[in-house]
């Protein structure tokens, strides 16, 4: 499986299901790699020092001689590896225009891992460029996380559009795993009405488990730890441990 996590909209947590699925997916014992799209580098700064990085993401997508397996990372989690990001990525857009092959970089250098990772986990920044166009079309599967806020439900139509333009010639296969809805305060009436908002226009997509607001899940890349490391026991943990097995079952 191969899981971009994808919605334009900033603060929605993205990184924080990118890191915690990718880490519950490897605590199963199948070798799983995160890929880090977003030039913050959220996702990688969870597990790694990035000063320790020789090479980064810019570097694959713009050097040919750079390929994505000379990257790649380990972490301290079993069965965890990161391909890690630089702020550089935010000059992505304008270093490859023009170029024919740029929305294909990610589908081709993941293909020549042949298969050395039972999943992947791609981690996108909060906008439709580039970097998510790539996702798209070497993702078999998107997860598209929804915060349980007053503005939820904003950019999701750019959003599947830019996912039907992607399935109608690069990707076909491309399939919509489902929508999470993320830091959710279920003592709020307004988090219930958009929750069942959310549920009322994805219908069937939306998954069962809700991600509950949590200072764990804040508290725990400081420590460049997962919540099932950082947090064994709370709630965060035990929601992320349900979408996983959730996400297995789905893809």
């Amino acid at each position: 499986m191969i899981l971009a996590i994808a919605n334009q909209k900033g603060g929605v947590g993205k990184t924080t299901t990118a890191i915690n699925l990718a880490a519950a997916l490897a605590m199963r014992g199948k070798p799983t790699l995160l890929v880090d799209l977003d030039p913050q580098g959220n996702s990688s700064m969870s597990y790694l020092d990035i000063r320790e990085a020789a090479k980064s993401m810019y570097d694959v997508f713009v050097d040919k001689d750079v390929r994505l397996a000379d990257v790649i990372m380990p972490s301290s989690q079993p069965n965890l590896s990161i391909a890690p990001a630089r702020i550089a990525l935010a000059k992505l857009e304008s270093r490859l225009t023009g170029e024919l092959d740029a929305p294909f970089r990610l589908k081709d250098e993941l293909g020549a891992l042949n298969g050395q990772f039972h999943n992947v986990v791609i981690d996108c920044p909060p906008a439709l460029g580039l970097l998510t166009v790539n996702a798209l079309v070497a993702s078999t599967h998107l997860l598209i996380p929804i915060q349980s806020s007053y503005f939820a439900l904003e950019g999701t139509d750019d959003l599947l559009e830019t996912i039907e333009k992607v399935r109608q010639r690069p990707n076909p296969e491309l399939e919509i795993l489902g929508v999470v809805i993320t830091m959710h305060d279920k003592r709020t009436a307004l988090a219930r009405d958009i929750q069942e908002q959310i549920r009322k226009v994805f219908g069937d997509k939306v998954f069962r488990t809700v991600i509950s607001k949590s200072v764990r899940l804040e508290e725990s890349p400081a420590y460049r730890e997962s919540i099932f490391t950082f947090a064994p026991d709370s709630t965060g943990a035990a929601e992320y441990y349900s979408l996983c097995e959730e996400v297995i079952d789905r893809a």
